[in-house]
């Protein structure tokens, strides 16, 4: 199959997929899109919501969509390590024997990953990173395709860890998940206080996502859209001469060179579900929010004067 013909099947296996999802989860478009975005550009996902909004259903039915193994892990102050990645038991024959822990699958929904200590957290995000665990000495490869999709409570922040800047640098996308609108909640309740079980279908394989993935990489991409992405990053960063006046007056720090680099991944994967053979500016503007959000950090003044990371991104247009 050509890569024109291959994109035209991508259109119709995205819409499909939509579909299947929008059995189960009612509303939440753009939190779908750029959590599906992500799976395709190989990257993972921070889910930041309060209690209630469906995340750990929303990965769970993607999962079931994409037809891959799913595993919840529950992150807790007493979570160590050894209960993400496995480890080593003497067996009957009293030799070292490797128990696989929950990271080897294919999507990992990481619930609440603000609650246990960085020790653990580091476990997982070198897993992310790498795609291999080490223990006692040996490396072992993790399932593909391999994606993390951690969640964060905002509110109920006493006895938390947050990430610190350079772990939440390896999330592709921060995704906020608001509350339904009226029509959306009274749906919600109908589905979910009646006999009725939707059953979601599978539209991808674990291969035909791998060879999407590829596909993306393979997207075109004009110098001028690059420069923008580049660009539009430069900005965020107070010290540059691109920075605008209000990133001088309320950035401490801007995203680093990764930023530049996911949204032009997410710019190529956004232009291809939607029928393109090259990303735009506009396709570039359309991640921009999801991928700028976590890597713009906000001084005090932003804090005191009520000044969010979405006004920043907006006056970066």
């Amino acid at each position: 199959m050509s890569d024109v013909a291959a994109i035209k099947n991508l259109v119709v296996q995205y819409k499909n997929l939509k579909q299947e999802i929008s059995k189960v989860i009612i509303g939440q478009h753009d939190a779908i899109d750029h959590v599906l975005i992500s799976i395709l550009c190989g990257g993972h996902s921070l889910l930041i919501g309060v209690p209630g909004l469906a995340k750990t259903l929303l990965v769970n039915t993607v999962s079931q969509a994409l037809g891959l193994d799913f595993k919840r892990i529950q992150f807790t102050p007493d979570l160590m390590p050894s209960d993400i990645i496995g480890s080593e038991i003497l067996d009957e024959n009293r030799k070292f024997k490797f128990l696989k822990g929950p990271v080897f699958t294919n999507i990992i929904l990481a619930d609440e990953i603000n609650r246990t200590p960085p020790k653990t957290q580091a476990a997982l995000l070198e897993a992310m990173q790498e795609r291999t665990v080490t223990v006692a000495g040996h490396t072992y490869e993790l399932d593909k395709p391999f994606f993390v999709l951690a969640t964060q409570n905002p509110i109920e922040q006493e006895g938390t860890y947050p990430l610190p800047e350079a772990q939440l640098d390896r999330f592709i996308f921060s995704i906020f998940l608001d509350y339904p609108t009226f029509s959306e909640e009274v749906e919600v309740v109908k589905a979910t206080t009646s006999t009725n079980k939707p059953v979601v279908k599978p539209v991808l394989s674990a291969k035909e996502i791998i060879e999407i993935q590829q596909l993306i990489r393979k997207v075109p991409v004009n110098d001028n859209v690059i420069e923008y992405a580049v660009g539009l990053v430069a900005k965020t960063r107070p010290n540059s001469k691109a920075a605008t006046d209000m990133v001088k007056n309320y950035v401490d720090w801007g995203a680093g060179p990764r930023a530049s680099q996911n949204l032009i991944l997410g710019a190529k994967a956004h232009a291809a579900i939607n029928g393109k053979y090259s990303p735009d500016i506009e396709d570039v503007q359309a991640v921009a929010y999801g991928i700028l959000r976590h890597r713009i950090v906000r001084n005090y003044k932003a804090d005191a004067e009520g000044i969010t990371e979405e006004v920043l991104i907006k006056s970066l247009f």
